[in-house]
């Protein structure tokens, strides 16, 4: 891994921006499929639904450039930005205006991430940490992914179910994240040790997983609460794995890290609020078309 703050940074944005163009198609086509029909065999005969898979793979593939070049705590904070491109994607196409109170928390949400960065200063981490380094954090993540998913399983609250699935989805799409430039550096050393290696496996799996638990969310509850618990754990995970697992750190104390600290709680706050928002505006459209 090499540190080049800037090009992750313009890679990650990039990657935003793909990753925006796949959630309103994606979350369209979900929204649209009753509970009572099969999802993944109804989303597979979607068009659109194949339309936003194609932006999510041009996306992770800028991820995984953005990675490169920076640490997960670079590049992970900055995916959340995603919903500011979302927003007004969204709004356009359902023929809306986007309100003063989602401006305002993309506006927050921009600012807090920016402040985030500076203050901050995450350094890069190691992409071979061996396993050892690896097995607690991953023990409590998969835990709570675990929880999560049973919760959303056996409750009978949509909108509980909803934000649980999302939770666990958002959860293991951050795994993804946090093993992906490990990944990435295995193929410097043959097809052979990509194939033998923990990470690729873990990442294959902990992927479609996070995809198939993301899509029930969507089917099951509505959108207000799958979207804010899938877009806050994707990064707070990773970060954990980052802090935890790979070595990362921030290069602050003190005062900093209060900022530090208080960024991120400004950054969770403002994304269920901007979540939210254009949740319930692409619901009203998705009800105006059928």
């Amino acid at each position: 891994m090499t540190n080049h703050p800037i090009a992750a940074i313009v890679c990650a944005l990039i990657a935003s921006l793909l990753i925006a163009v796949a959630a309103v198609a994606q979350q369209r086509a979900a929204a649209a499929v009753p509970t009572d029909t099969a999802l993944m065999g109804t989303l597979l005969r979607n068009p659109r639904w194949w339309a936003g898979i194609g932006g999510d793979a041009g996306g992770y593939a800028m991820q995984v450039v953005a990675l490169a070049f920076g640490a997960v705590l670079v590049v992970q904070p900055i995916l959340v930005s995603a919903l500011v491109f979302a927003l007004p994607l969204a709004a356009w196409l359902n023929g809306q205006r986007i309100s003063a109170r989602a401006a305002t928390a993309a506006l927050i949400l921009c600012a807090a991430l920016a402040l985030f960065l500076i203050v901050g200063n995450p350094t890069v981490g190691e992409d071979n940490a061996p396993f050892r380094e690896w097995l607690v954090p991953l023990a409590i993540l998969l835990g709570i992914v675990a929880v999560a998913t049973l919760v959303g399983l056996v409750i009978t609250d949509r909108s509980g179910r909803a934000l649980a699935l999302g939770l666990a989805g958002g959860a293991l799409f951050g795994l993804a994240a946090a093993l992906t430039d490990r990944v990435v550096a295995l193929f410097g050393d043959g097809l052979g040790a990509v194939l033998s290696g923990w990470q690729t496996w873990a990442l294959v799996a902990a992927g479609l997983l996070g995809l198939y638990l993301q899509q029930r969310a969507f089917q099951v509850g509505p959108l207000s609460a799958s979207l804010p618990a899938a877009t806050i754990a994707e990064p707070l995970a990773a970060a954990f794995l980052g802090l935890t697992a790979l070595g990362e750190h921030l290069r602050t104390d003190g005062a900093g890290l209060l900022v530090v600290v208080i960024c991120v709680v400004v950054m969770c706050v403002a994304t269920v609020a901007l979540c939210r928002t254009s949740a319930v505006a692409r619901t009203g459209a998705d009800e105006q078309v059928r």
